[in-house]
């Protein structure tokens, strides 16, 4: 666990890729040097958003292709893909594709619900079973058996001069271990320990019975998804923070910084919106102030791995400071070593 003695294992951001609908390839460009950057800094993972009919990335398991030919050695990660809008075989396939490409540096993570604005964008998604479509925990497990390369046909074998196979081409061996599911309830926390999957917890929770307290949600999480896995406290879990350091920033990058915070804080006092998601507060400082604040986190202090979020507006040099800092900054600070 991350304390003065205990220091940090693995370090990674989270960014949204952002771009102009009238213009994408810049967007799509500077993520990509942005993942570039992270390898250079040693960072042990980069993940990327998932967005649909928005102007941040809608398709990342293609974007982290192209990533996986412009780097070596740093882990690729989703955070995360909504099943909602996939049919599990294609993106089993997908995901294994893309993890030979990487040389099994992929981490895929994914989440349940039914699609944002799900009437207005049904009729182009399911027009023929939108009505019928399960968009539970079983779509989860439908990709989870197929990664891990249980029969996907009744059919295998050779018909003509073409070959078929019953499960999944290609298999990447080990990419199912790799696999995370995004939860921010009890609910998930524990049925992701029990599926054995890896835990991604966020900067956003549900508050539960009344408690309006987000470091003691997050905790709770954390355990109760341990308690349900086979791992026990081994179980891998990654925390997403939103984190930004201002060692190396401008002034006038650190107002800009500190707004940006200051407007999001509102959020994180009442749960917010029918789903009555609560908001982690985002830190803000030197790395030396920020290291003592999540010293004090009580989820923090019970995972050894983290993926801090990158803000969403912010442009592409702030990106590179903030992550220079992260790197340079606050992950020594945390005890972590950068990778190689």
């Amino acid at each position: 666990m991350p304390t003065e003695t205990q220091p940090l294992r693995k370090l990674g951001f989270l960014t949204i890729g952002l771009f102009d609908g009238d213009d994408p390839r810049p967007g799509h460009e500077s993520t990509l040097r942005v993942l570039e950057l992270g390898e250079q800094l040693g960072f042990d993972s980069a993940w990327v958003r998932h967005r649909h009919l928005q102007y941040g990335i809608s398709s990342p398991v293609a974007v982290l292709a192209a990533a996986t030919q412009r780097t070596s050695r740093i882990e690729l990660g989703t955070a995360v893909i909504p099943l909602g809008w996939e049919n599990p075989l294609r993106l089993a396939e997908d995901l294994a594709t893309v993890d030979v490409l990487s040389g099994g540096r992929l981490n895929p993570g994914v989440s349940v619900s039914p699609p944002m604005h799900y009437d207005d964008v049904r009729a182009a998604l399911y027009p023929d079973t939108g009505d019928r479509e399960d968009f539970g925990y079983d779509r989860v497990s439908r990709l989870l058996s197929l990664v891990r390369g249980e029969t996907a046909s009744t059919f295998s074998g050779v018909e003509g001069i073409e070959s078929f196979s019953d499960r999944v081409q290609p298999h990447s061996p080990g990419l199912a271990g790799r696999l995370w599911y995004g939860g921010a309830s009890t609910r998930s926390a524990v049925w992701t320990g029990e599926a054995g999957m890896n835990y991604l917890t966020s900067s956003v929770v549900r508050a539960e019975e009344g408690s309006t307290d987000f470091e003691k949600i997050q905790l709770s999480h954390v355990q109760a998804f341990r308690a349900h896995h086979p791992d026990g406290a081994r179980a891998r879990v990654s925390q997403g923070l939103v984190v930004i350091p201002t060692d190396s920033a401008t002034a006038e990058q650190r107002a800009k910084y500190e707004d940006y915070a200051a407007k999001r804080l509102p959020r994180t006092k009442t749960p917010q919106g029918p789903g009555g998601l609560l908001f982690s507060r985002d830190y803000v400082g030197t790395s030396a102030e920020i290291a003592e604040q999540l010293y004090r986190h009580a989820a923090f202090r019970e995972i050894d791995e983290v993926a801090f979020a990158l803000p969403f507006t912010f442009e592409h040099e702030d990106y590179v400071q903030i992550l220079t800092d992260l790197a340079e900054r606050l992950g020594p600070e945390l005890g972590w070593k950068p990778g190689s």
